[in-house]
């Protein structure tokens, strides 16, 4: 018996050994400090006026594929921010989480499951003290225009919808089908669930972070 109890806690303890190892070394662990991001490769032709940076809450329509060549150094700490079930908000959700496994981005996910957790979710993702926060799910855009106004110094990334009066620190990538700007307000575009493709979302993910990257912000990425 006394053998027995040997081996148990021998095994717990080398289990708990495993499990600090693990977390002290792991890519999620956001209290370490931080390089501040710089991107990897360039915009390609296309993506933007070389010779004019767009004015601020414009759209611009980036040729397609002029974003592949900008990405995120390894470690680039981003939240996606979410809220909603249905199946746009779902392909979205899952375009972020696929381009943060093969880009090498450390993800954390803040997910608001009522109304009134949506402004709270915000400042939870902000605490986080990301390099980006995407938002993904039309129900938080209203309070992202409320909120992200006040908080100049975080970058938010609205994909699938975006705000109608947008701050320098917000950035959107949309298409037409997903224009979504608030209740009450008029969209650029028919609302079309049947558009929110899994293609079209990694497009829309890809080149919204390469405008981030490249001080593109406070502006509207159009995906053809």
């Amino acid at each position: 018996m006394r053998s027995r109890r040997l081996r148990a806690a021998a095994l717990a303890a080398a289990v708990a050994a495993a499990v600090l190892a693990g977390g002290c070394g792991s890519g999620d662990d956001w209290s370490r400090p931080h390089a501040r991001p710089t991107p990897l490769g360039t915009l390609g032709p296309g993506f933007s006026d070389p010779a004019r940076s767009p004015a601020p809450e414009s759209t611009i329509t980036p040729r397609a594929g002029s974003w592949d060549a900008a990405r995120p150094s390894k470690g680039y700490r981003v939240v996606l921010l979410t809220a909603g079930k249905d199946a746009q908000t779902r392909t979205l959700t899952d375009a972020v989480r696929k381009w943060a496994k093969e880009e090498h981005v450390s993800l954390k996910t803040v997910t608001a499951a009522e109304p009134d957790q949506y402004v709270p979710s915000i400042s939870r993702a902000m605490d986080l003290a990301p390099d980006l926060i995407v938002s993904a799910g039309n129900d938080l855009v209203d309070a992202l225009a409320t909120v992200t106004p006040n908080h100049l110094d975080r970058k938010f990334l609205v994909i699938g919808a975006e705000l109608a009066e947008p701050t320098a620190n917000v950035t959107a990538a949309d298409w037409t089908g997903a224009s979504f700007r608030g209740e009450g307000l008029g969209m650029s575009s028919n609302y079309d669930p049947a558009t929110f493709t899994p293609a079209r979302a990694g497009h829309a993910v890809r080149a919204g972070v390469a405008a981030v990257l490249n001080g593109l912000t406070g502006i509207v990425i159009w995906i053809g």
